[in-house]
């Protein structure tokens, strides 16, 4: 069975990402699967996920995907290129991905492959650092580089979130066979806090749930996952951000030195002395966080970094995920699965224990998966309601297809 890939977080899935599903069939044909690989309990903006990876996976098989694979935790809290990466790199693995289907401001593939190939140009990166000399943001500083190297209308994608994404995602599926496919993106903008063409972002559906407006978002997000939302928050399963678990946080990064920060500051820009010398007195993630900050870095970049430190993660994520973990499946799904088993270049885990099997390499990402997800507990009203990682199966569904 031929399969779309769809690379998500679903932090919450509202109708755009329903409508984006929907799409995929539309134009690639009604039977075809959608795959999805979803980041897991934390995201890549850098903050816990609103809900659990399964609570989230079961919706999005509710709500048209057919299979739920997890983006592990070193490729989300990743750069948009790591984490295009590595999910990029789990649906090459599953051998059964034709299509990779993404939202786009432009609505077309062809200027973002033409992007994504000049950003492997020889002469971008000393371009990128004449750029970057003038003190601007990076994004600002690669998107004037690349305009000695494609079109300026070409170049634009790089100032539209969802381009920037898409180009990324072009620049990993260089030699994979698999081709992209952009689809418009309806409704409100990435980050806009109002409702368009009927669609909210994901954002704005957050930024109320912060304001403490969660009951108010639920008819913003796609049925499934309010139910799912509505169930996890009851349950005390549904964190509120950063803040829970602050202390926690502050605590580790106290115990870091500076050669602990410069790990995580694989450029060499000097961005960890800054952490180091913050991270020693800071009464508080946001403290720390102005402090830190600069006209250069993007704030998501810095929360990334201090998630990062929080969890112990590696100063960059490995080539590729160790396995292909199932998250959820319907009936199609489980068909998708069947055939995967044949011909994934990667191992299929649907039991957790059935890491111990494996090698070295998946055995490591396992725990440190564990790890952190032990810490997302805590940023849970009850802490306790948390499933542990090793006894968490599947979301399977066989009822119908979506």
């Amino acid at each position: 069975m031929a399969a779309a890939g769809i690379i998500t977080e679903y932090d919450p899935l509202h109708m755009g990402h329903v409508h984006l599903m929907a799409e995929a069939r539309r134009l690639l044909g009604p039977d075809t699967g959608i795959i999805c690989v979803m980041s897991g309990n934390y995201v890549q903006r850098g903050d816990f996920a609103i809900v659990g990876k399964c609570a989230r996976a079961a919706a999005a098989v509710r709500s048209g995907a057919d299979l739920v694979l997890e983006l592990p935790v070193p490729w989300a809290l990743s750069s948009a290129e790591g984490f295009a990466a590595g999910a990029v790199e789990t649906l090459k693995a599953t051998g059964a991905v034709t299509h990779l289907v993404f939202g786009s401001e432009g609505g077309d593939a062809a200027p973002l492959v033409r992007c994504a190939e000049a950003l492997r140009a020889e002469d971008f990166p000393g371009k990128l650092r004449e750029e970057l000399k003038c003190g601007d943001s990076f994004p600002a500083a690669r998107q004037r580089a690349l305009r000695d190297l494609v079109a300026e209308e070409d170049a634009a994608a790089l100032s539209r979130p969802n381009d920037t994404l898409g180009v990324e995602y072009c620049k990993a599926l260089r030699g994979s066979g698999i081709q992209p496919v952009a689809v418009p993106r309806r409704g409100a903008g990435h980050d806009s806090e109002t409702a368009e063409g009927g669609f909210v972002s994901a954002s704005a559906i957050r930024t109320l749930i912060r304001r403490g407006e969660g009951e108010s978002t639920l008819g913003l997000m796609a049925p499934a996952m309010a139910a799912a939302y509505r169930e996890e928050e009851a349950a005390g399963r549904a964190p509120s951000g950063i803040w829970n678990c602050e202390r926690a946080i502050l605590a580790r990064l106290r115990f870091l030195e500076e050669a602990d920060w410069a790990a995580l500051d694989p450029g060499n820009e000097g961005l960890y002395r800054r952490f180091a010398r913050a991270g020693r007195s800071a009464a508080s993630v946001m403290e720390l966080l102005e402090t830190v900050k600069t006209k250069r870095y993007p704030l998501a970049r810095l929360r990334r970094t201090v998630f990062r430190a929080y969890l112990g993660l590696p100063p960059a994520p490995p080539e590729k995920p160790a396995y292909l973990r199932v998250l959820a499946a319907n009936r199609r799904g489980t068909a998708l699965l069947a055939g995967m088993r044949r011909t994934a270049a990667l191992p299929v885990l649907t039991k957790p224990a059935a890491v111990r099997r494996l090698g070295p390499e998946a055995q490591s990402l396992f725990g440190l998966e564990a790890r952190a997800d032990r810490l997302y507990a805590l940023a849970c009203p009850k802490p306790a309601a948390v499933p542990d990682e090793w006894r968490t199966g599947p979301v399977i569904r066989t009822e119908g297809e979506g």
